[in-house]
């Protein structure tokens, strides 16, 4: 009996320390497993930073040799201040200058800069930011507007051959015709003295307003009918308030004072079975739309929608009603560089940026892109009857209280020296 007990203790004791044994047991293969599961993740975590490293590592190498391989481009292709004398035809493109971001209007600008990049001109992200390049154009021309003679300036790498490898990288509707070294402070809108633009016209525009546009073939414009218009057009020489040949702009604007030194219309000529005639303005800069309104407005006059007297009181005080002329036949002929061509043509060091020798490069594109698209496409689409037929609507013999003096100041940004038409 008293032997027992002290078996029955020891048995007890014994199961006490196998269940705690057990207990510890358990709990380590508890910490075993939870060990083993964490380690492939520590595993994991340890290549993908190792990963990270190497393509840091990669990229880092790449923006090294991209920068060695740009600055070696840099010694062997300096970057030099210069001027692309450019002509294009403007159908199809929302005028002149480049809208960043904006890929749904294609401008003669977006191709250029595309050109320039695939060229090796200038670095591919010169491309979105083009003050980086020093990026200036003579005149913003409009939406289906025209140039033989457009001027641009801007710093370009000087590589081998680069007017035709940057014409290989342009449609054909777009050309670089010239290229010359400019000064460092050089800017082609700054430095432009004068624009030169003419607007190819069927003469069937200054026919009366009763003759039968439905065959224009058949008209031709007389002797003392041109002669008219070219004394109308004489009235625009001299500076003048052209406020009502623009938009958004208050008379009391002094950036609405225009100075014209020529504008007139040549002897008529015969093409595709119709009569046209060139008209010829120069001036010292024009605003958004003005040289079409002016055209628009003596073709009102010599059509009998109007009376000579409107075009004095344009220039006046109060609002005119001004129609404007079609887009189609505008051209920016050339650009003028008087003050910079006396002051540093002469230097030995920069040319004169004249384009003598580039004339007839310009004149073939013109035959070859510009006229015939302004031909065929008033053949076809008529925009200068259409747009005659609107003359009727407009009141020419209204005016409008007020100055407009309460005008939109972001148009008014747009268009104030914008040198555009």
């Amino acid at each position: 009996m008293f032997k027992a007990r002290p078996l029955l203790s020891a048995l007890v004791n014994h199961r006490q320390r196998l269940e705690r044994n057990g207990g510890f047991y358990k709990l380590f293969c508890m910490m075993s497993e939870g060990s083993v599961d964490q380690q492939p993740a520590k595993l994991m975590k340890r290549a993908n930073e190792e990963n990270e490293d190497s393509t840091e590592k990669v990229q880092t190498t790449k923006r090294v040799k991209t920068d060695e391989a740009h600055t070696e481009d840099e010694k062997k292709y300096p970057k030099k201040k210069v001027v692309l004398l450019m002509a294009y035809s403007g159908k199809g493109y929302y005028g002149m200058q480049r809208n960043p971001g904006n890929t749904q209007f294609r401008t003669i600008e977006d191709d250029l800069v595309t050109a320039l990049v695939k060229s090796g001109c200038i670095p591919e992200n010169h491309g979105d930011e083009m003050k980086k390049m020093s990026f200036q154009r003579c005149a913003r021309t409009d939406k289906g507007v025209s140039a033989a003679g457009q001027v641009v300036s801007l710093k370009v790498r000087m590589i081998e051959d680069i007017i035709e490898k940057i014409n290989e990288n342009l449609p054909p509707q777009i050309r670089v015709l010239g290229l010359k070294r400019v000064t460092q402070g050089f800017n082609s809108k700054n430095n432009c003295d004068a624009r030169t633009y003419s607007y190819m016209l069927p003469t069937v525009a200054f026919s009366q307003k009763d003759y039968d546009t439905g065959n224009i073939s058949a008209f031709r414009l007389d002797p003392e009918t041109l002669q008219r218009v070219n004394r109308l057009f004489s009235l625009y020489k001299g500076t003048h308030n052209f406020h009502n040949f623009t938009s958004q702009k208050a008379p009391s604007d002094p950036s609405a004072r225009r100075y014209i030194t020529e504008m007139s219309c040549g002897e008529p000529f015969i093409c595709s079975d119709c009569e046209f005639a060139v008209i010829t303005v120069r001036g010292q800069s024009f605003m958004l739309h003005q040289i079409r309104k002016m055209i628009g407005l003596v073709i009102a006059v010599i059509k009998g929608y109007a009376k000579e007297a409107v075009m004095e009181r344009s220039w006046g005080q109060e609002k005119v009603d001004v129609p404007k002329a079609p887009g189609l036949g505008l051209v920016l002929e050339r650009v003028h560089f008087d003050r910079y061509n006396k002051r540093f043509g002469g230097d030995g060091l920069h040319e004169r940026l004249e384009w003598d020798r580039e004339e007839e490069a310009i004149m073939a594109f013109k035959k070859s892109h510009i006229y015939p698209t302004i031909v065929e496409t008033e053949c076809q689409e008529g925009s200068m009857v259409s747009w005659m037929s609107t003359l009727p609507i407009h009141d020419f013999e209204a005016t409008a209280a007020g100055t407009r003096d309460n005008k939109d100041p972001k148009q008014d940004n747009a268009d104030e020296g914008n040198d555009s038409d």
